[in-house]
């Protein structure tokens, strides 16, 4: 199906730093993609190697890319019932609800596939006429995340305490969910440098993300190519420094600004959280030709500690690209 939807497009380092901060806006805030903006599901003319890059994720390995932990079905049912929502209400060209007295079918047109549901949000079976999914789809997160350009994380929390109760993420940029699914927010973003003064508000954050209204935050960083799953263990037969996207040359210049899009939206009533994430690329040699977006890159760049450096994978390439930049 042709999708005539253009890419929405954010510039996350308006004020040309680098910045490790929540960050977290109301989901209503317009950056000048009009109504697209507060959508939690974006749908483009991408979706097709979006889509794409998800089949291919699961068919590696589905564990590789989808974990669950202390996932309880009271919250599974909130966030099935959720996205099902949002999908039927922010693009009900695509996705059509009927309702039986079993439970629910959700028709998506944009893959052809019709999914079934029982009345607690189980999936049932799903009807695929031209194709075949492999692997079969294993519950309803797994099917629902397939439809969509989001990754999709959620949060639980219970008795003062948070973890990572869900994670479908198909996108990785050099971190795994098998490395994250079950873990606190402090020890998930324990790998960030400079996330030392965040991790010491991280229970009221968690709050945040349950207890309030709909929030986005943006993050960013630089990647030779434009490849959306970069898990840190790269699949079989493909070697480290192809699959690792963190190499630039100066003299074959291919630089692009990797932007997450992530929505939180809390679900006070099971104690839980929808984190989801859409992944973007901009390439910085357009970003280069306008003089404004260039000096607020460069200097993001240049205010960026080396440990920063470090853990974005910039710090044998900073010199190189920030004299590339600055090169007219």
């Amino acid at each position: 199906m042709n999708i005539d939807i253009a890419v929405a497009r954010y510039f996350p380092l308006d004020n040309g730093r680098y910045e490790v901060k929540p960050g977290m806006v109301p989901l209503s805030k317009c950056f000048g993609n009009g109504i697209v903006d507060n959508y939690v599901f974006q749908i483009d003319n991408t979706f097709v190697d979006y889509r794409n890059t998800k089949l291919a994720s699961r068919q590696e390995a589905l564990n590789k890319y989808f974990q669950t932990s202390n996932y309880s079905n009271v919250v599974d049912a909130a966030v099935i019932k959720f996205i099902i929502r949002r999908l039927t209400d922010e693009h009900p060209n695509y996705f059509h609800l009927e309702s039986f007295t079993s439970g629910i079918a959700l028709n998506c047109q944009l893959t052809q596939e019709k999914l079934y549901f029982d009345k607690d949000y189980h999936l049932q079976k799903v009807d695929i006429p031209k194709s075949t999914i492999f692997p079969s789809y294993i519950c309803s997160l797994d099917a629902l995340a397939a439809q969509v350009q989001e990754d999709v994380t959620v949060i639980c929390r219970a008795n003062n305490t948070n973890w990572v109760g869900a994670i479908h993420l198909c996108f990785p940029n050099h971190w795994s969910a098998e490395d994250k699914i079950g873990k606190d927010f402090t020890t998930v973003h324990a790998p960030v440098a400079g996330i030392e003064k965040i991790n010491q508000r991280a229970q009221a954050i968690t709050n945040t993300m349950i207890m309030h209204q709909p929030m986005v935050r943006f993050a960013w960083g630089l990647s030779t190519d434009t490849r959306l799953n970069h898990h840190p263990q790269p699949p079989l037969n493909t070697p480290a420094e192809v699959w690792g996207g963190r190499k630039f040359d100066i003299d074959n210049p291919e630089l692009y600004l990797r932007i997450e899009r992530q929505v939180i939206w809390g679900l006070p009533e099971c104690d839980a959280a929808i984190f989801t994430i859409r992944t973007y690329f901009r390439d910085v040699a357009e970003i280069k030709q306008d003089s404004c977006l260039r000096q607020k890159l460069v200097s993001a760049i240049k205010s960026m500690s080396l440990d920063s450096l470090i853990y974005k994978g910039l710090v044998e390439n900073r010199d190189d690209i920030i004299a590339w930049l600055e090169k007219p």
